[in-house]
């Protein structure tokens, strides 16, 4: 299956430490849980904790609800948008009551206003997950899986809808979008395959022991994840966390948090218990940074940038130690070599780069094609490139659709100007489209050279850059020298010579004559700056479990 797949001041809440969990006295009274300072401003959102079972260390808030908003979709679809904060089974307003605007990319107009989290939302969805994992992390392994196929189910149902909400809120084209939700559902199922097989092992130590491990769920995992992708990342967070039984607060991106919060809506109706899933958008300077510190959340899983994603790991030991996976940037290596089925490969050079507007961690934008087909090869890809259709994504036959931000819009422009002034050879494309929305022309530079800062850095959009090799050895060199490790493509009809660069390209995942060719059981990750852990797959499953090992001294049985 092809797929091709950041993050009010808040001085009126500088009294919120006391939202933490307060030291045990035993033999106190229980409002001596209950600070003096709480804030007693915040109002009719924020009530005093009336819960005595101090062995909880829950404090109980009940906040306002947010109604939802009915959206006419572009294609006519009609659905029931969730303006607030999923925080334990319901959708509520943020504490501060701030709203943030989402704009539609495609035509730089208002979608919606919805509820803006902060340190005191945080707090609230993670108390509310840490009670929740109680009782989740220890329900029989078919019962999870049960909920987690009827959350596909119902994704299934709503398949086109929400197709439809990632294409209005991210930009993408529609059959990219499609693309998308295919996969998020089989995802899901294959999370609900992996719950009753989080397996440990027996150990032979000898004579007089019995020894064997077990995984352990982690507890509340904090995920942030990217606007790239806004659903399908969606489910690569939550499905392995909820399979191995931890909960979880999740932040989307604040560019497009719509699909997570109507999918997450889904949660109740499969049977998955109030405060297992709570989305919260905002900032990541406030909200995002409040996840990663707080004490409660024990794992944090991040897809963005290299940048931001070191961030995480300062905050993520600074805090608690947490558990930490990353999916990170990347400056994947496209490689043809002149054996290659050319129409096969051309296409697969479209996929790899302009897929999603080019807005893929693992875009194969650095293009090396052996000398030898170099020139017929660019020849077709022009061809072709120049064939796709730019514009409005729920347009008939567009294949590329509208760059998701407005920062993001402007740094592939950027990108180009720079990639002209440093001596690439503009093939075609190169400029915006049309006077509103964020419309960029496919683009391919040519005869690049390594050192042009579009062929080292992150774009992040549709801009490729082409260079000739002559042999392996130089070409496995130049693949290799970059920073990042999370894809590359190998397109030519001999094995041993795809067996042999494979090895030697060091990168999380090679695709052979084919490119953005997901399976939901084929693990992706990156090496070096691309990240730490792996995505999908039984590998998944490892991010989001601890081994506990067990060692009995056995004495010998006499009658």
């Amino acid at each position: 299956m092809a797929l091709i797949r950041r993050l009010v001041g808040v001085s009126p809440h500088k009294t919120l430490p006391i939202l933490y969990t307060y030291r045990r006295h035993r033999s106190r009274s229980p409002e001596r849980y209950i600070s003096s300072s709480f804030p007693q401003h915040l109002g009719p959102n924020l009530q005093t904790p009336c819960n005595t079972n101090l062995d909880s260390h829950i404090i109980k808030l009940t906040m306002s609800a947010a109604p939802p908003l009915t959206i006419k979709l572009p294609n006519g679809i009609t659905y029931d948008q969730p303006t607030g904060l999923l925080i334990n089974g319901e959708f509520v307003k943020s504490v501060s009551g701030k709203t943030f605007a989402v704009n539609n990319p495609s035509t730089e107009e208002l979608i919606v206003d919805l509820q803006e989290a902060d340190k005191a939302d945080v707090e609230i969805a993670t108390q509310a997950a840490y009670k929740a994992f109680k009782s989740w992390s220890v329900v029989e392994p078919k019962v999870r899986a049960k909920a987690l196929l009827k959350l596909a189910d119902l994704l299934e149902e709503e398949a086109e809808t929400l197709a439809s909400i990632e294409s209005l809120d991210n930009g993408k084209a529609l059959h990219c979008s499609r693309y998308d939700v295919g996969i998020v559902i089989e995802y899901i199922r294959s999370c609900a395959g992996y719950s009753d097989k989080v397996d440990g092992r027996t150990i032979n130590t000898g004579e007089g022991y019995f020894n064997y491990t077990r995984r352990e769920p982690l507890g509340v995992c904090g995920q942030i994840i990217p606007w790239n992708f806004p659903l399908l990342m969606w489910s690569w967070k939550i499905g392995p966390a909820l399979a191995t039984g931890n909960t979880v607060v999740l932040k989307p991106a604040s560019a497009t948090p719509l699909s997570a919060l109507y999918a997450s809506s889904l949660a109740k109706k499969a049977g998955i218990p109030d405060g297992v899933i709570n989305i919260i958008p905002g900032s990541g300077r406030k909200c995002g940074d409040a996840i990663l510190r707080h004490p409660l959340i024990k794992k944090i899983a991040f897809t963005g940038s290299t940048a931001i994603g070191r961030d995480v790991m300062i905050a993520a030991a600074q805090s608690n130690l947490k558990k930490v996976t990353l999916e990170l940037g990347g400056k994947s290596p496209n490689i043809v070599f002149d054996d290659c089925d050319i129409d096969t490969t051309v296409q697969n050079l479209i996929t790899g780069i302009f897929f999603n507007g080019g807005e893929v961690c693992c875009a194969g934008s650095r293009i090396y094609i052996q000398e030898g087909v170099y020139d017929e090869v660019c020849a077709k890809f022009k061809e072709e490139v120049e064939k796709l259709k730019i514009g409005d994504p729920f347009g008939e036959g567009v294949f590329q659709g509208a760059q998701t931000t407005p920062d993001q819009f402007q740094t592939v422009l950027d990108y180009i100007k720079k990639g002209e002034e440093e001596g690439a050879k503009l093939l075609t494309g190169g400029k915006r489209i049309g006077e509103k929305g964020y419309f960029v022309q496919p683009t391919i530079f040519i005869d690049c050279k390594d050192d042009f800062s579009i062929v080292k850095e992150e774009i992040f959009g549709p801009v490729a850059a082409v260079s000739k090799f002559k042999t392996i050895d130089d070409l496995v060199d130049r693949a290799n020298n970059s920073e990042y490790g999370l894809g590359a493509g190998i397109h030519t009809k001999d094995v041993n010579r795809a067996m042999d660069v494979s090895q030697r390209l060091e990168a999380g995942i090679i695709w052979i004559n084919t490119y953005n060719d997901f399976h939901q059981n084929v693990p992706f990750g990156g090496y070096k700056e691309s990240g730490i852990g792996r995505e999908m797959g039984a590998e998944a499953l490892d991010n989001y479990t601890q081994v506990k090992a067990v060692r009995m001294k056995l004495n010998r049985y006499t009658e």
